[in-house]
């Protein structure tokens, strides 16, 4: 049978610190014994698609060849 869970204030700060301004994401709690014992944040950045008809610019190569970013 498992363990009732033990989450003192201290935990639940460190959780919520970990969720506040996450905006896309998740936070994974591990629990050994019935005790947190870590939690991991991944956080992604999502970007909106530009489109087609929007100029690319152009960057510079380290070897100074003009770049240009293609849509897919």
């Amino acid at each position: 049978m498992a363990k009732p869970l033990e989450v003192d204030q201290l935990w639940l700060d460190r959780i919520l610190e970990q969720v506040n301004g996450l905006q896309y994401g998740s936070v994974n709690i591990t629990v050994h014994d019935g005790r947190i014992v870590q939690i991991d944040r991944t956080e992604r950045t999502r970007y909106d698609q530009p489109s087609h008809k929007q100029a690319q610019p152009e960057q510079k190569a380290a070897n100074g060849d003009n770049l240009r970013a293609v849509a897919q």
